[in-house]
């Protein structure tokens, strides 16, 4: 489902004001919107109609062209100068066309309806409008909501261990400060997902060491397919991040499998990856990741969402996620031995190959099942160091984690005195003290 799909859904009547000279009209008007479920004020008089817009909301504003105090494209005009956001309506008879050209490039109306209308028409064009306005509102709030978050983002410093204390919520609203408060590491799109991980990893109802089974299987299968590093990194990312979007959502709707969920439930859990592609917005360098997480429902057959692409139309970084995704969920719910379950998980995967997946990508997955390279990372030759014997210009050999599974520092991070400070101040929050294995 799209965004706009998602946001605008209401049950709330539609709020229509009409303004028209004839009784007749006004009348026809509202025995129309009554019979559609459709609230509409009636007016004769421009002033009246005017001051109700200014006490009142109203999503529509219907006005007739012809009237004897006020011309309906004056009329209108002060309303985009009193509710810009409200959608505007002039009914118009054939011989005002010239009037109603000069509304549309003056006034800004946004639909205009010759008398004497059709009833099908007027109403299907009263809903798109009101459709546009409630978008337009949500757009608002939202926008709203993140600038009030700026005050709050001077507490998500540098002590990692603070952020397990943030409320999730908080992940659409700081993101867009994040990618300016960073700008000098826009390129760094390890350092973005990294952050957003931990958020991941410190709720409750996501699993953050499935995500991070996930984004290691997606880099396996883009390297077997031969893929550029700088797609299998992609690849990675996608799967760190599959379901970031679900931070914005309320836990009821993902603290149980969605085969658990009822349907109206299912519906709304499946736009998480539109959320997410909303979050990812602001960082333009993710963008293929945010492509590859908002089509990851697709299926190969056409069947899937949001757009039903079908085959090679589904982005190579979609289909893989979609198969590492699937493979993990498979695994995680089966019951036996270890390999039972593998067994299991990967044939759910080659039932539905060509089907649901592609068949190249579920081809690498046996394969990489097979000669068991879903194993431990590894690290190489490493040294095992306290804080205290780090010196700059080390580099880490495995990713440092928290107590609680935040991730502190990647593999491959190279140490400043900074960060061995940091560890340090750290290190003292801590039960016991880091081991930190360090290249050799």
């Amino acid at each position: 489902m799209e965004f706009a799909e998602l946001s605008t859904t209401s049950n709330e009547a539609i709020r229509v004001l009409c303004l028209d000279d004839e009784t007749n009209v006004i009348r026809s008007l509202n025995r129309l919107f009554r019979q559609n479920g459709i609230h509409a004020e009636l007016c004769s008089d421009p002033q009246q109609a005017l001051a109700l817009i200014r006490d009142s909301s109203f999503e529509v504003v219907i006005s007739d062209m012809r009237m004897p105090e006020m011309d309906g494209a004056t009329f209108l005009h002060e309303v985009k100068r009193i509710c810009p956001d409200t959608q505007r309506i002039l009914l118009t008879g054939y011989s005002d066309l010239a009037s109603t050209i000069k509304a549309i490039n003056e006034s800004g109306i946004h639909a205009y309806i010759q008398k004497p209308w059709d009833n099908d028409i007027l109403v299907h064009t009263v809903r798109e409008c009101s459709e546009k306005y409630r978008l337009k509102s949500v757009n608002k709030r939202l926008n709203e909501e993140i600038v009030q978050k700026n005050a709050q983002l001077t507490e998500l410093n540098e002590n990692l261990e603070g952020l397990v204390q943030k409320r999730t919520a908080q992940i659409r609203k700081v993101l867009s400060q994040l990618e300016q408060a960073n700008q000098k590491e826009r390129k760094e799109h390890r350092a973005t997902v990294e952050l957003l991980y931990n958020f991941l990893n410190a709720n409750p109802f996501i699993d953050g060491k499935k995500a991070k089974s996930i984004a290691k299987l997606c880099k396996i299968i883009a390297k077997k397919l031969e893929l550029s590093s700088e797609v299998a990194e992609t690849a990675m990312m996608s799967g760190y991040l599959a379901e970031v979007g679900l931070l914005a959502m309320d836990p009821e709707i993902y603290k149980s499998p969605p085969r658990k969920l009822s349907e109206a439930q299912k519906k709304i859990y499946y736009t998480h990856p539109s959320i997410a592609q909303l979050m990812l917005m602001p960082a333009q360098h993710l963008s293929d990741v945010s492509e590859a997480i908002y089509h990851q429902f697709e299926k190969f057959n056409g069947q899937g969402i949001p757009k039903g692409l079908k085959g090679k139309e589904i982005p190579l970084g979609s289909q893989i996620l979609a198969v590492a995704r699937d493979y993990y969920d498979n695994l995680y719910s089966a019951n036996g031995s270890d390999k039972e379950k593998a067994d299991l998980a990967l044939d759910l995967i080659r039932t539905y190959r060509g089907n649901f997946y592609s068949p190249e990508v579920v081809d690498i997955l046996e394969k990489a099942v097979s000669n068991n390279e879903l194993g431990q990372e590894q690290v190489g030759s490493v040294d095992i160091l306290t804080t205290e014997k780090l010196k700059p210009g080390m580099t880490l050999g495995l990713a440092l984690h928290s107590n609680q599974g935040i991730l502190l520092l990647p593999k491959g991070h190279i140490f400043t005195d900074k960060s061995i400070d940091k560890l340090k101040q750290l290190e003292t929050q801590r039960p016991i003290p880091f081991r930190i294995m360090v290249k050799r």
